[in-house]
């Protein structure tokens, strides 16, 4: 009986095993190139990307050069400016009350101010006119998939032009 209790548990263990190694020897998909963002001023050229890298650049007229970035020049007691901690001191006071409406009242009022701070940092970030790098790197990734479906394309017309040529 013990023998027969130990085959069975040899065996549960094997099949628990056989899933994780079929994941190691399964061949992994290609790694994503790296991404390298950049602002460019005038007419300076982007630099060209390579196998492993996507270069994304974004250009800027070239008075913007030397300037102070734009983050930085605007004035430093604008209410948009104001620390985390003052406006999440703030909205201790703001609103609802109950569970996730960030309100001191009630319990666990204050489980939703997180999420509150995220929203609002989240509306701040989409209104600021700076550059979209997401949309940058979802520009260049398309173009770079369109260049190499036009080799791919290329290279089959070349393989159908010289089986045609060369028949069998």
């Amino acid at each position: 009986m013990k023998l027969l209790a130990a085959a069975a548990a040899g065996a549960a263990m094997l099949a628990a095993a056989a899933p994780a190694a079929a994941q190691r020897t399964a061949a992994s998909p290609a790694a994503e190139p790296k991404i390298s963002t950049m602002i460019i001023y005038g007419d300076d050229p982007c630099p060209p990307s390579t196998d492993d890298t996507i270069v994304v650049c974004a250009r800027k007229p070239d008075a913007e050069r030397y300037r102070i970035p734009e983050v930085l020049r605007g004035d430093p007691n604008d209410p948009k400016n104001q620390a985390w901690a003052s406006r999440a001191t703030a909205l201790e006071y703001a609103g609802r009350s109950g569970i996730g409406s960030c309100s001191p009242v009630g319990s666990g009022g204050a489980s939703g101010c997180f999420n509150q701070i995220v929203r609002e940092a989240r509306a701040e970030r989409s209104a600021d006119p700076s550059v979209n790098w997401n949309a940058l790197i979802e520009q260049a990734r398309r173009e770079r998939l369109g260049r190499i479906d036009e080799a791919a394309e290329a290279e089959e017309a070349d393989a159908k032009a010289d089986e045609a040529a060369n028949p069998r």
